[in-house]
């Protein structure tokens, strides 16, 4: 198989395996979600360092070393531009049901997956740049891995607050599709710039690096010490980038 075709089918898959599993677990507890949330973290740190930014430098070139950081901080600048069209995440998650009701309840939940969904087409894009970052021929699937994974707990989260505000458990499997389908997306995009221009590869990795930091730094470890149990989200984290530096 194809590994563009791989690498899609593995990022959608892992969001609908998550889903899959949100429907049997309508809530889950605080402690175990932010837990899971600090592993995924860590894997994001490890991925983003090890799998697209450090290689960047790498293969740089003769391309100045400054276009290559300022790469990476315009990867999060992207993303920082998405959080002035969507809240963050770490103010939704928090929704009480029993604090909001009818049309507001729902339309906070919604501007909740929102905010998922938007931020899969760059992580797909990162996926995808990263399997052209061989130019020794050899595919890259640090990156891949550590956002199928992140993408198992991702599609739970999903699922839940939709179900809590009355959407169809059919319609809310359809929304869960089409986040996953939205990083299918990202991968060929991803792919196909780099493939355009070898040289345009080491802005394109390090794009992609900083826009996953952006959002691990600014989501997803806010979220994991929300709930008092910053310890274990934070040796979760530690766990998680070991695990994908023992991997790498």
């Amino acid at each position: 198989m194809h590994p563009l075709l791989l690498s899609a089918t593995s990022l959608c898959c892992a969001t609908i395996f998550g889903s899959i599993i949100g429907f049997g677990i309508k809530e889950l507890p605080h402690k175990w979600n932010d837990t899971i949330l600090g592993y995924c973290a860590g894997l994001m740190l490890a991925a983003s360092t090890v799998g697209l930014i450090l290689p960047a430098f790498d293969e740089r070139g003769s391309l100045p070393w400054g276009i290559v950081a300022i790469s990476v901080l315009i990867g999060a600048w992207f993303l920082n531009l998405l959080d002035f069209v969507t809240p963050h995440l770490h103010h939704i998650t928090g929704l009480d049901p029993e604090q909001h009701h009818g049309n507001g309840r729902i339309n906070h939940v919604l501007l909740f997956v929102m905010a998922i969904a938007l931020h899969k087409l760059p992580e797909g894009m990162a996926a995808g740049v990263s399997l052209n970052s061989g130019f020794d021929g050899a595919t890259d699937w640090t990156v891949t891995l550590g956002i199928s994974i992140q993408n198992i707990p991702e599609g739970m989260v999903v699922i839940a607050p939709l179900l809590l505000a009355g959407v169809s458990r059919l319609r809310t499997f359809c929304i869960a599709v089409a986040i996953g389908l939205l990083e299918v997306a990202g991968v060929a995009a991803g792919y196909f710039l780099a493939n355009i221009s070898q040289a345009m590869l080491p802005m394109l990795l390090a794009f992609a690096g900083g826009a996953m930091l952006y959002v691990t730094s600014d989501e997803m470890i806010p979220e994991t010490h929300a709930h008092g149990y910053q310890k274990q989200a934070t040796y979760a984290l530690l766990l998680g980038f070991i695990s994908l530096l023992f991997l790498e």
